[in-house]
């Protein structure tokens, strides 16, 4: 997935570029509205993550000369204006979600993840985790993290409702051998290959906890 940052503070940009890149994203990261619009003509991206008050021509112009050009890229707005009227203007210039600073890489993770894939999601985010659903790939900052098919099912399973308790007897069908001793056994895997907890409710099942 190809995405154009807009982002005009160095260190922040460098910092988003390496994070993006580590979770599998092609990034073109520039540093003014400018370079941003010759980007946009000239290649084509998935996502634009855009500040808005940057050098020569700031994300609010810039998103509405795009649309303007009948360009519908999903775009969010990274910025540090906060109050109403600059969200309003954001919202009306065409922008999908507007997400102030500072803020969480895993809360833009998964706004990144519903903006492109906003109906059938191709992967789940959970802290620095992707779970790529198609390829049946886990990943921690780009890196293939070594899970069973069983595992993987669990894992997939929990993932998809973080928060919610899943009940123990959907989890033992997942298994060879079904018992309670053996899920206990590939939760406590998941709990060491992933470094996390997942948090057995006594006699019903497991849960991941949310963000």
């Amino acid at each position: 997935m190809a995405i154009l940052l807009l982002e005009d503070d160095p260190v922040l940009g460098e910092s988003l570029e390496a994070l993006l890149e580590a979770h599998g994203f092609d990034v073109t990261w520039v540093s003014d509205g400018e370079a941003a619009a010759e980007a946009a003509y000239a290649d084509r991206f998935d996502l634009y993550l855009f500040d808005i008050n940057v050098p020569l021509l700031n994300g609010f112009d810039l998103l509405e000369a795009l649309r303007s050009a009948d360009d519908n890229t999903p775009a969010i707005f990274l910025t540090a204006l906060r109050d109403i009227a600059s969200m309003t203007r954001g919202f009306n210039a065409g922008a999908e979600d507007y997400i102030k600073k500072p803020f969480d890489i895993d809360e833009l993770l998964l706004r990144i993840d519903a903006r492109i894939h906003p109906k059938g999601r191709s992967q789940l985010v959970y802290k620095e985790i992707v779970y790529n659903i198609q390829h049946n790939r886990v990943t921690r900052n780009g890196h293939e993290i070594d899970l069973g098919d069983i595992q993987k099912a669990i894992w997939h399973r929990l993932v998809s409702d973080v928060g919610q308790t899943v009940d123990k007897t959907e989890l033992l069908e997942m298994l060879d051998h079904p018992s309670d001793q053996a899920l206990r056994f590939h939760i406590s895997k998941l709990n060491q290959k992933l470094e996390l907890k997942i948090t057995n409710v006594r006699s019903v099942g497991y849960r991941l906890e949310p963000l």
